[in-house]
């Protein structure tokens, strides 16, 4: 049976040195399993262990800015137009897709609209995230590509001209 996992905004703090995170400051966010869902934590640059945290549980890493209190999103795309983009890029093979449509999949889970069922092993030890869109059930396997920080800067850094319709 799925669940449905909610991923926290930011708390405001660094979880290893407790400092405040005030906007306007550059900040690594990740998101980990643990035994009943996700858990997002937020780092200061100083703080984060970039690619030496290798733990099992670590499912996405990216750098963001926290946003001015009155500062209002923009966002260029719709729901249905990421979900359309998610599922064209579907069977990819290029390095800058999968890792584009695994960025994704983060985002739709973030929305509530992809929920996350499982994931499988391959034989060569890669793993594919099972998952399906709320309200349907057809499987959608997504490849995690275990992407190292600087992956993780360059897609986030496209994404985030797209969504803030910069391109």
């Amino acid at each position: 049976m799925s669940k449905e996992y909610n991923i926290s905004k930011t708390a405001g703090r660094c979880v290893k040195c407790n400092a405040a995170l005030t906007p306007g400051m550059e900040i690594v966010a990740t998101v980990r399993e643990i035994d009943d869902g996700f858990q997002r934590e937020d780092y200061c640059v100083a703080c984060w262990p970039g690619e030496n945290d290798h733990s099992a549980d670590l499912l996405g890493v990216w750098r963001c800015e926290l946003p001015q209190a009155s500062e209002k999103k923009r966002l260029f795309v719709d729901n249905d137009i990421l979900v359309n983009f998610f599922q064209r890029l579907d069977g990819a093979n290029e390095s800058a897709k999968v890792n584009f449509r695994f960025v994704l999949a983060l985002i739709l889970m973030r929305k509530k609209l992809l929920v996350y069922d499982g994931r499988e092993v391959l034989s060569d030890g890669q793993e594919m995230w099972k998952m399906h869109f709320k309200g349907n059930p057809a499987e959608h396997k997504v490849f995690d590509p275990k992407m190292d920080e600087v992956k993780i800067a360059e897609v986030s850094q496209s994404l985030g001209e797209i969504l803030e319709g910069e391109l």
